[in-house]
């Protein structure tokens, strides 16, 4: 939605691309985030910090109607994607720390596996039916209501999701000593965790240089409409949700290292088939789709469990800040350079972002190597943990 957003506002390919990896940059907030989760407990700051961010597009809805001028308007598109990005990375990092206390290790990945197939099936009717709102519009200031129209459904959606996550319930987690400044760089004196870090950099830099200027690529150069960009997402989302069930208990059997290798890997050939696209010529963006759905389901998961695996419990959103932060960064370093590159390039830039998708594929492959370098352990705690892992089950169940 905010890809159309900055489309409808008439902004360049560097400003889309920054609005789209706002959701990455956002993870310099990851170590004030897990400092919260210390204070006042993970469940409440995932409660609070989701459920408004959820709330924070509600102000797009009166985008249209407010006489703004084109750049007042892109402003003020920013402000409200930023607020939402900050709100929901802080939220992310108290919801995966949460759920790793409540999803015991030996189920993590058929659990998430279901949850992630259920997940993409629903985001993608509803992405589906947003797609048809938007094409259907004809004229500014029809997109104009119906971009409005889908964010005050986001909000009320977003709002009803709030009420239903409340009604989960909480485990204890070990106490610790206060937080501390030390706690924040425990992860670079760990050597499991800095090879994850360094993966994390890696990746997230190769897959920024593409991923950031898929969506623009297909509509303002290939000049494909919304439903054909709805037709990409529903069949990537109908691989992920065949495919991630099938992963979770890969993830289960195997670890995350052989599964996020094998699916970087067959990431780092998905750039490629957007060389190949042209205008008429749009074919072999159905085999992103479902490569990409295959790959991209199982690296989600393994990212997902390689830091619960090896951070220290409760320590845990500390590790997933300085893991979340690194990533974030470096994909949004990327976003801006490649934005830069296609700038450079001049007018809609097609042969610049061509470039860059070349040097995406080229990194991501090269960092599939650094996955193969990761180690796991058990969840570590003190003497009490093994009970309270053991409780988890029954808390998760409830």
């Amino acid at each position: 939605m905010l890809v159309g957003w900055a489309l409808h506002l008439g902004a360049t390919p560097l400003q889309v691309g920054v609005v789209g990896s706002l959701a990455q940059l956002s993870n310099v907030v990851q170590l004030p985030a897990a400092w919260a989760c210390a204070l006042f407990g993970r469940r409440r700051v995932a409660l609070v910090a989701v459920a408004l961010s959820r709330q924070a597009l509600l102000p797009l809805a009166l985008l249209p109607f407010a006489g703004l001028s084109p750049h007042a308007a892109r402003a003020a598109l920013f402000c409200v994607a930023a607020a939402s990005a900050v709100l929901g990375t802080a939220g992310n990092n108290a919801w995966t720390a949460w759920m790793g206390d409540l999803v015991p290790a030996r189920v993590r990945g058929r659990w998430f596996g279901r949850r992630t197939a259920a997940c993409v099936l629903v985001g993608t009717l509803g992405g589906l039916a947003s797609a048809r709102l938007l094409d259907a519009a004809a004229g500014r200031e029809a997109a104009g209501a119906a971009l409005a129209a889908l964010a005050v459904g986001a909000s009320a959606f977003g709002a009803v999701t709030a009420v239903l996550m409340a009604r989960q319930g909480d485990a204890p987690v070990p106490r610790g000593p206060r937080p501390a400044a030390a706690l924040a760089l425990q992860p670079l004196r760990d050597p499991r965790a800095r090879r994850l870090l360094a993966y994390q950099l890696a990746w997230n830099a190769s897959v920024g240089a593409g991923a950031g200027y898929f969506t623009f690529h297909l509509l303002h150069d290939l000049r494909a409409g919304f439903g054909v960009a709805a037709l990409h997402a529903a069949g990537t989302a109908a691989a992920k949700a065949v495919a991630a069930p099938l992963w979770g208990r890969a993830l289960d059997r195997a670890g995350a290292r052989p599964v996020l290798a094998s699916c970087s890997f067959a990431a780092a050939v998905l750039p490629l088939t957007w060389l190949l696209a042209a205008r008429g010529t749009l074919w072999p963006i159905a085999i992103d789709a479902v490569v990409g759905g295959v790959a991209w389901s199982g690296h989600a998961l393994a990212s997902f469990a390689a830091p619960l695996a090896i951070a220290p419990r409760r320590d845990r959103p500390f590790y997933l800040a300085a893991f979340s932060m690194a990533g974030g960064l470096s994909y949004a370093l990327a976003v801006a350079a490649a934005g830069a590159l296609a700038g450079a390039a001049g007018g809609g830039a097609p042969h610049g972002l061509r470039v860059a998708f070349a040097c995406s594929a080229a990194g991501r492959f090269a960092s599939a190597f650094l996955a193969l370098r990761l180690e796991a352990r058990p969840d570590r705690a003190p003497a009490n943990g093994a009970a309270i892992e053991r409780a988890a089950p029954d808390r998760a169940a409830a």
